[in-house]
C-alpha cells in the first residue's frame, strides 16, 4: 500500500487547520506565555509557533480513531482503512478552518 498520498492530504487539511482556524486564538494566550523560553517578543514568531501547536494538535487527536480502529482490528501495520479514518478524523476537526480558508484564504 502506497501510503504518501494519504499521509499529504492528511498533513494538507492539518496545516490549513492551523493556519486558518478560528479556534487558534486559544493556544495564543499559552504560546505568549511560553515566550521567554522561545526568547522572542515576536509576534509573528509566537503566531508561527501557535500554528504549529495547533497542526500538531490536530494531526494527533485526528488520529486517535484510526489507532484505535487497528487496535480493535488486531493490525501492527496500518492499512488503507485505517488511513481512510485517520484522514476523516483530520478533515472533520478541518472543517471551520476548510470554510474560513475558502472565504478568506483565496
Amino acid at each position: 500500500m502506497n501510503r504518501q498520498p494519504y499521509i499529504v492530504a492528511i498533513m494538507l487539511f492539518a496545516t490549513i487547520n492551523g493556519i486558518f482556524s478560528p479556534f487558534l486564538i486559544a493556544i495564543v494566550p499559552f504560546v505568549i506565555i511560553m515566550s521567554p523560553a522561545f526568547l522572542t517578543d515576536s509576534i509573528a514568531i509566537i503566531l508561527f509557533v501557535s500554528s504549529l501547536l495547533f497542526s500538531t494538535f490536530t494531526l494527533i487527536l485526528g488520529g486517535v480513531p484510526a489507532a484505535l480502529y487497528e487496535r480493535w482490528i488486531g493490525v501492527t501495520e496500518g492499512t488503507e482503512l485505517s488511513m481512510w479514518i485517520w484522514m476523516a478524523g483530520v478533515a472533520l476537526l478541518s472543517l471551520p478552518a476548510v470554510f474560513n480558508f475558502f472565504q478568506y484564504g483565496l
